[in-house]
């Protein structure tokens, strides 16, 4: 399956496709959000959690590594921002995160592809450049879980007449 390639024009459009995201979420999916500074990353993750109806405010991990809240299913939000170095990456002991009982998602995972698990949905967010709010978000699904995801999340997008 191609990757799902949608517009988003505004952040609260963003916010409602992490919420389609949360709603859908299992007990164990990896997340792992790619873009640069200021695409929606943390925009999507306030999705995601409200999606899982949770009731906090997800606030960017940029400067603690990882939150985590709770919901329906737990949420472990897990940032790379500060981390220079793939060793760094390894030392944080993500497993307990990674293969535990809530959803996890990683902004700047690119930081460490290579030690996330290989069954996850790879989400990268770019600025469109003819526009200064609209963001193209492509959602990669690798392994059967997420292939199954994209199909029902796609119906739900198509549904909504709003998505380019």
């Amino acid at each position: 399956m191609k990757p799902l390639k949608l517009n988003s024009d505004s952040p609260k459009q963003t916010q409602l496709l992490g919420n389609h995201l949360g709603k859908l979420a299992q007990k164990g999916d990896v997340f792992l959000l790619v873009g640069d500074l200021g695409t929606g990353k943390t925009c999507l993750v306030q999705g995601i959690a409200h999606g899982l109806n949770i009731k906090e405010y997800a606030f960017s991990p940029s400067f603690v590594i990882a939150r985590e809240y709770h919901g329906r299913l737990p949420l472990y939000h897990i940032d790379f921002y500060r981390l220079d170095h793939f060793k760094e990456v390894t030392d944080l002991g993500l497993e307990e995160y990674l293969y535990n009982d809530g959803v996890c998602v990683v902004e700047w995972a690119e930081k460490g592809l290579q030690m996330l698990p290989p069954q996850r949905m790879l989400i990268t967010l770019n600025y469109v450049p003819t526009s200064e709010m609209q963001r193209a978000i492509y959602l990669k699904p690798e392994g059967k879980r997420y292939f199954n995801l994209i199909k029902r999340l796609k119906s739900i997008v198509d549904a909504e007449k709003i998505w380019s």
